[in-house]
């Protein structure tokens, strides 16, 4: 039996556009109604720090590795922890800007899949900053754990008592982490390169600086990954073409060619 499978692409890559201006609208409508809520999450100091202490010590009872483990390797070096600072600070919504517009130009199926568990992992995540206040590990004092980005360079918070930009007790899912893990997932099943899985260093690289510098707890992106699960598990990627296989053509017996005088 002969397969022929057709050239090319998912399904998804020749599916319809959405309108660009209605998802520029509603993109820019997300990021302002969790910048919103992040703020109404903002204030809660006492529950933040003693949130803190009670990841700190679970993780400990748990025997998840310590956070100061990974923070030492990045201090070897003064360019290795400014490095780290510079991923955290400039990677997050650059990487996932650009993942969303390669998907909507290449894979607009495949967009509006990854807009949905985005959004959907997003809100997850608004809601917990909400109700569960964290302050992050470079917060906390006897831990060894010191503020990278304060003492090297380059930060992105100012003190919390003044930065009106951000909300620092939100630690809680990791969006940092969430965002990279559905980058590489995102990538991976929108392409068929055999190269695909290296996306997957994404997430992990990242997943080693937001722990090194401070800024996130283990658990903090475990949980990220947990909702991450559930959203996708919820918001199904478009369905890819199967192969088109054809039967092989049936064989007919030739015509048997009598022989000029062959019985004569």
């Amino acid at each position: 039996m002969n397969v022929r499978t057709e050239p090319g692409e998912e399904a998804g890559a020749r599916a319809s556009r959405p309108p660009i201006a209605r998802e520029l609208l509603l993109v820019a409508g997300l990021f302002l109604v969790y910048k919103f809520g992040r703020q109404l999450a903002a204030g809660h100091t006492g529950e933040a720090f003693r949130n803190a202490h009670h990841v700190w010590d679970f993780e400990r009872w748990a025997r998840l590795p310590s956070e100061l483990d990974v923070q030492s390797l990045l201090l070897h070096g003064d360019g290795l922890v400014k490095a780290a600072n510079v991923y955290y600070a400039t990677v997050h919504f650059p990487a996932t800007i650009a993942f969303l517009v390669w998907l909507y130009v290449r894979r607009p199926a495949h967009y509006v899949w990854a807009r949905r568990v985005l959004a959907a992992v997003t809100g997850a995540a608004l809601v917990g900053h909400l109700f569960f206040p964290l302050a992050p590990p470079r917060m906390l004092t006897g831990t060894g754990l010191i503020d990278t980005a304060r003492i090297y360079g380059p930060s992105v918070y100012g003190p919390p008592q003044t930065d009106h930009l951000s909300n620092q007790f939100a630690a809680m899912p990791s969006l940092h982490f969430g965002w990279a893990l559905m980058l590489a997932i995102g990538m991976i099943v929108a392409t068929r390169s055999r190269w695909r899985w290296l996306w997957l260093l994404h997430p992990a690289l990242t997943l080693l600086v937001i722990v090194g510098t401070a800024n996130h707890y283990w658990l903090d992106a475990i949980v990220a990954g947990a909702l991450l699960g559930l959203a996708l598990a919820f918001v199904r990627p478009p369905r890819t073409r199967t192969p088109e296989v054809l039967p092989e053509p049936e064989k007919t017996a030739e015509p048997v060619k009598e022989l000029v005088g062959a019985g004569r």
